[in-house]
Parts: C-alpha cells; structure tokens; sequence
C-alpha cells in the first residue's frame, strides 16, 4: 500500500523552503515587484536554486542533480505556493528539466540543475498533457513563428522550442524577441516569443518530451494549489478568531464555522489528490489517472479556498495591500493552466471507458 503521509526528509525539506520563504518573500515585496519591470525574484530563485540545490531535484545525480523524487519536489511547490512565490521554480525546474529528461542532453540538463540556467517550454501554459501544440516553422536550419502564452519565458535564459520537423530545439533567450502579454497572475508573467531566423539546437522529439514535462507540470501543479488553498484556509481562521463583532470573535458564528468546516474537508482531499499524483510520477503506477483525478479536483477548491478567504476577509481583504488578491489571481491563473478541470475529467473519463460530465 503507497504511504502518502509525508517522511521526516520531506517535512525537513518543507521547513528550510519555509524558512527562506518567510525571510526572503514578503507578501509586501511580491506586491511591489508585481507591479515593477522585473516581476522575478531572481535573488529568491538563486537562494533556492544554488544555495539549497534545489533546481536538480528531479535530476539524476550523474547528471548533475540531486536525484530526489517528485514527492519532493511537491513539498517544494507547496511552499512556493504557500508565499506566491514569484520565481520560475515550475517552468525551469520541472516543466523544462522532464523535457531535457526525455531527450538525454546531459549538458543543459546539468546546467539547469545547477540553477544558474533558467529553462522554459515554449508551449502556451493553458496546453493539456497530450493536448496538441504548435511547432514553429523550420527553414535552412533556422526557427522561424511565434508561440503565445510561455509562463516565465521573460526569466528564461534558453527557451525548448518544437519545431514542425517533429524535433524540440534549445534556442538561447537572445535570439528570440519575448514580449510580455498581460498576465491575471503578476508573479508568473507569460508572453509571447517571437523567432525570426532563430538557431537551435535539436534535442531530440518533441511529441514525447512535451507530453512527459506537461503531464508531470500538471500532476505537480496541483502541490502548488494545495500550498494556496492551505495558506487560504489558515489565514481566514487566524482572522476570524481575532476579528470581533458584537463584542465577540467573528468566528464564532455557526454560518462562518460552517463555511470553513467545508473549506477544511475540500483542502485535505486536495491534500490526498496532490500528494497521489505526486507519488504515481516518482513510481510510474497509474500515472495518467491519478494526474487527471488530482488536476480535476484541484483548480475549483483553490479556487473556492482563495474566494472564501477574500469575503471573510470582509473589507480588508479586498485593499491592494492585502496579500490576498495574489492568491486569488494565481488560483485563477492555475486553474487553466496545463489543462482545465474539465479538460482533466475528460481525459480520465476517456481513460476508464465512461461519458464525462
């Protein structure tokens, strides 16, 4: 039987990423850097990157990496997501290091583990597991076309590009124009990258490299969802046991303890899910289901969790300086990102034979 409680090695690992978070990631400079050029905490991203290693978890040690397992690096994205954390630890980390896994390149992998690199998959961030994308055209060796909606490619310092001869390209930042588009979710900017002439350097396929960094972005996306939602969930009891009215706490009302009584039931099955998917990518068992299962469930509770925070929160919740619309945005932004909940239940619907709702 698969044991999804977390070990003391990952709870260890939560509470250094903890740690840094709490004295690097202050809600107020995430606000200010959100609405700044630079939306990246690129200083946070080398503390965690270099300092802690954590860039290569997913990187076998003869690789460069730290030959860790997706249970940790879910613990990870927790974290991150707990402090929406504006760092391209998601599209660098994981999305662009499985591409390069499923194509062998041990030299840009060891590059990206090593944190000093950052990566990303230019597919638009809304594309599905096994959802079709597009290819840019290749012309006498060069990339020439425009892909919409890559996630961090502002922070990127070698984009994975497809190309429409079945092959993923590496194609360094500087030979591409990347244009920020407007993004509901400040602290993880997409836009748009534009090649005209690019040279690459062919990896390997494609299809299967896509197919594998999308399906463990989504199975791990739903970590991320989780550290929202908890951070939700907390902040609205902490609040609502200080917050008085009538002469009594605000949480002392029946309807309130009712409302977060749900909200508690919905993260911990969040939790299960999340911490399932995460398991299924590190052990390969039923991995395309617990994936779907995880991503259907996980977009609407962060969501509803980010929501019930904002109007149990009341007035406060609803000023600017109040980290609660970074979670909500990101909440939002999440839940179409690598596949819609719908689109998940569709696949896996697909996958045991029955007609999806």
């Amino acid at each position: 039987m698969t044991d999804l409680l977390y070990s003391e090695e990952e709870e260890a690992l939560r509470a250094a990423v903890r740690d840094l978070l709490t004295d690097h990631c202050a809600a107020p400079d995430v606000i200010a850097r959100g609405e700044s050029d630079a939306p990246h905490d690129l200083a946070l991203w080398k503390s965690l990157a270099e300092g802690m290693g954590l860039a290569g978890l997913l990187v076998p040690e003869d690789r460069g990496g730290q030959g860790a397992s997706h249970r940790d690096v879910a613990v990870v994205l927790e974290e991150l997501g707990r402090a929406v954390a504006p760092v391209p630890y998601l599209t660098s980390a994981v999305v662009a290091t499985e591409a390069l896994l499923a194509c062998g390149d041990a030299d840009l992998l060891a590059a990206l583990a090593s944190g000093r690199t950052i990566g990303a998959l230019a597919v638009g961030l809304h594309r599905a597991p096994g959802a079709a994308f597009p290819a840019v055209r290749l012309e006498d060796g060069l990339l020439h076309g425009e892909i919409t909606g890559v996630a961090d490619a502002a922070a990127a310092d070698v984009l994975l590009v497809p190309a429409d001869d079945g092959g993923l390209y590496a194609v360094e930042a500087d030979a591409v124009t990347v244009t920020p588009q407007t993004s509901l979710d400040l602290t993880r900017p997409v836009a748009t990258v534009r090649l005209d002439g690019a040279r690459g350097r062919r990896l390997g396929d494609a299809e299967p490299a896509v197919r594998r960094a999308l399906r463990a972005a989504a199975g791990l996306l739903a970590s991320e969802q989780l550290g929202l939602a908890d951070w939700a969930l907390t902040e609205t009891v902490r609040y609502l046991k200080e917050r008085k009215q009538f002469n009594r706490p605000v949480g002392g009302f029946q309807a309130l303890k009712h409302r977060l009584a749900q909200l508690w039931l919905e993260v911990v099955n969040l939790r299960a899910a999340a911490r399932n998917a995460a398991d299924a990518l590190a052990t390969g068992e039923d991995t395309d289901i617990s994936v779907s299962v995880a991503q259907a469930y996980a977009a609407p509770v962060a969501v509803h969790a980010a929501e019930e925070a904002l109007q149990l929160h009341g007035g406060i919740g609803m000023t600017w300086e109040h980290p609660l619309h970074l979670y909500l945005k990101r909440a939002k932004a999440d839940s179409i990102a690598y596949g819609t909940a719908g689109a998940h239940r569709e696949a896996l619907a697909a996958r045991v034979d029955l007609q999806a709702p």
